[in-house]
C-alpha cells in the first residue's frame, strides 16, 4: 500500500511561544487561533474578574502572570490593550528591560502602526501591527469569526512574510496599511461598525416604542438586505424618504422623534444630511426636491418641531 507524503516540518512557519499582555476580548482570541495553528500559549496578563474569565474559557490551563512575565515567557507577544493605554505599556516595559531582542512584539490596535512600538524596537525586539478587523465578544465564537477576517497590517519590509503567515495561521487576510493611513483607516472602521451598533439599538428602541413586540425580528431581513445591497452597490444602494426627496415624510418623522425620544433627533438630522449630500452628488435626489428636504433638515436643528404635513 502506497503511504501519502507527509509535509516536511521545515515548511511550516517555526512554531511559537505565545504570550498575551490584556486579556480583553481580543487577546485571548487570537492567542486561541494561534493554538490551533500550533503555536503554544505560555502567559497571560489580566486584572478585571472579567478578563480572567475570558483568559480561563479561552486559554485553559495558561498561566495568568504579570505583563513582564509574560514577555519573559513567550517568543511572539499580543499587546491587546486599549489604543489610549498602548503608548505607555510599550514604554514601560521597554524602560524596565521586559523586553528581549529578537522577540515579536504585536499589537492589535486599528489606530497605531509600527511606530508606536519604537521603544521595544530600540530593545530589539521585532514589531508588527495586526488589527484584525472584527468585533469581539469576548467568548469562543470569535475565534470561528476569525475565518475569512481582513486584518489591517502594518510592519516593516523585513518583517513582511513573518506578519502576513501570521495572519493566515489565524485564519484572516492581510490588508496592508501605510503607517501614516492607520488612523484615517481606522475611523473608516468605527464609522462603519461601531455606529451601526448604535443606529441599530436606536432603531430596536423606537420599534419598542411603537408597539412592535420582536424588533430584532422585524430589522434582522430588512437590514441584512440593506447591508448586501450597500456593499455590492455602494450609493445606487440608497431608498428611503431622504433618497427620495419626501421632506413631509422626513418633517413628519422629526416631530415625532422630538415627542417621543429627543435624544435620536440629533442622529436622525445628521445622518439625513449626509444621506441627502450623497444622494444629490449620484444623481439619485432630484435638485428640485432637494431644497424642501435641506429646509426641513435645517429647521430641525433649531429646537422646534418641524412641519409634520
Amino acid at each position: 500500500m502506497n503511504t501519502p507524503p507527509q509535509p516536511d516540518p521545515r515548511d511550516r512557519p517555526a512554531r511559537l511561544t505565545v504570550g498575551v499582555v490584556g486579556a480583553g476580548r481580543v487577546g485571548p482570541a487570537l492567542a486561541a487561533s494561534l493554538q490551533l495553528a500550533g503555536h503554544r500559549p505560555v502567559a497571560v496578563s489580566g486584572v478585571s474578574d472579567a478578563s480572567r474569565r475570558r483568559a480561563a474559557a479561552l486559554l485553559p490551563d495558561v498561566p495568568l502572570v504579570p505583563p513582564a512575565e509574560v514577555l519573559a515567557r513567550a517568543e511572539l507577544v499580543l499587546l491587546t490593550v486599549p489604543d489610549d493605554a498602548l503608548p505607555g505599556l510599550v514604554t514601560g516595559l521597554a524602560d524596565t528591560g521586559a523586553v528581549r531582542p529578537g522577540q515579536l512584539l504585536v499589537h492589535t490596535s486599528g489606530r497605531y502602526g509600527t511606530q508606536v512600538l519604537d521603544p521595544a524596537l530600540r530593545a530589539g525586539a521585532l514589531p508588527l501591527a495586526l488589527h484584525p478587523a472584527m468585533t469581539f465578544t469576548g467568548t469562543p465564537v470569535d475565534v470561528q469569526r476569525l475565518a475569512g477576517c481582513s486584518f489591517g497590517v502594518t510592519a516593516p519590509e523585513e518583517l513582511r512574510l513573518a506578519a502576513e503567515a501570521l495572519v493566515i495561521e489565524m485564519g484572516g487576510e492581510p490588508e496592508w496599511i501605510a503607517e501614516e493611513r492607520r488612523p484615517l483607516y481606522h475611523a473608516a472602521l468605527a464609522l462603519g461598525a461601531n455606529h451601526l451598533v448604535t443606529l441599530v439599538a436606536q432603531s430596536m428602541e423606537l420599534l419598542r416604542a411603537a408597539g412592535v413586540e420582536a424588533p430584532d425580528r422585524m430589522l434582522g431581513p430588512l437590514l441584512g438586505a440593506a447591508l448586501d445591497n450597500a456593499l455590492r452597490s455602494g450609493d445606487a444602494a440608497l431608498t428611503g424618504p431622504v433618497a427620495r426627496g419626501d421632506a413631509g415624510t422626513v418633517a413628519a418623522h422629526v416631530a415625532e422623534l422630538r415627542r417621543h425620544a429627543p435624544q435620536a433627533v440629533a442622529g436622525y438630522l445628521a445622518m439625513a444630511r449626509a444621506t441627502a449630500d450623497r444622494a444629490l452628488a449620484h444623481g439619485l435626489l432630484r435638485p428640485e426636491l432637494a431644497e424642501d428636504l435641506l429646509g426641513v433638515l435645517a429647521h430641525g436643528t433649531d429646537g422646534t418641531e418641524g412641519d409634520a404635513r
